[in-house]
């Protein structure tokens, strides 16, 4: 038997075993439009669309929670979770976590600023001594985690956060620009939020397994059924649709 029949057969073994159980694979995620989002009470988002059609095609049901993304590391940790969706790829997750060869997304990580009170920036070391607002449990890159004189702080939520920004509370956020954009549009903040264009940091967003969960072959079909799926008009259908939906955000 050649090696890709026998990585097909596997994964149709694993496949076949959670449906024999009764089992559905346990996502996690946090909400964070338009990646992944939940909407009277409907989960939505690209990445959300796309890893749900990817599964169906695998034949793999699951079931979704969104959480705090504190609270959907420590489940993942716990063991109460076979992944997550849209995390980021690290060292230190390397141990306990696998990913797919091909990524969901990318996201680019902005400053953004109370129009009242700019801080004009050149590099990062323009803006020692000023408080950026974080968000907890969130990686960032090594430009923005090593940079000195900056001092962070987690808010509770996106939301939030945008709030602090406003009150004078953090003189900087950073997040993903669509995140930022859509969030803007839905509190209506445009008229005294905006963002800096430089991009401080780009990273992949992925669907991750725990290690120990025996999915080792399923992630490497999940990734090959999604760089599949990436090359049809339904995707670039997708992907065109969220857009407009980012471009229309109502609150």
């Amino acid at each position: 038997m050649s090696v890709i029949a026998q990585l097909l057969t596997a994964v149709l073994f694993a496949c076949l075993s959670f449906a024999a159980q009764g089992e559905k694979l346990r996502i996690v995620t946090e909400p964070w439009a338009p990646y992944v989002y939940e909407e009277n009470g409907q989960a939505q988002g690209l990445d959300y669309e796309t890893t749900a059609i990817v599964f169906q095609r695998l034949g793999i049901e699951v079931e979704w929670q969104f959480l705090p993304w504190k609270r959907c590391l420590m489940l993942l940790e716990q063991g109460q979770a076979d992944g997550a969706l849209d995390i980021f790829q690290n060292p230190e997750r390397d141990s306990s976590l696998l990913y797919p060869s091909e990524p969901l997304s990318e996201v680019d990580f902005v400053l953004f600023y109370a129009k009242a009170h700019p801080h004009p920036f050149s590099t990062l070391d323009d803006l020692k001594g000023l408080t950026i607002g974080t968000s907890p449990g969130y990686l960032y890159s090594s430009v923005f985690k090593d940079a000195t004189g900056l001092k962070r702080e987690d808010g509770p939520s996106h939301e939030a956060n945008f709030g602090k920004l406003v009150r004078g509370r953090i003189d900087l956020l950073i997040t993903d620009r669509r995140v930022g954009q859509r969030l803007l549009k839905q509190l209506r903040l445009q008229d005294q939020v905006d963002q800096y264009p430089r991009v401080i940091a780009r990273e992949s967003q992925y669907l991750a397994i725990r290690r120990n969960a025996g999915m080792d072959l399923l992630v490497q079909r999940f990734g090959a059924e999604l760089r599949r799926f990436k090359r049809e008009p339904a995707y670039a259908a997708l992907v065109a649709r969220y857009a407009d939906k980012a471009s229309t955000a109502q609150p």
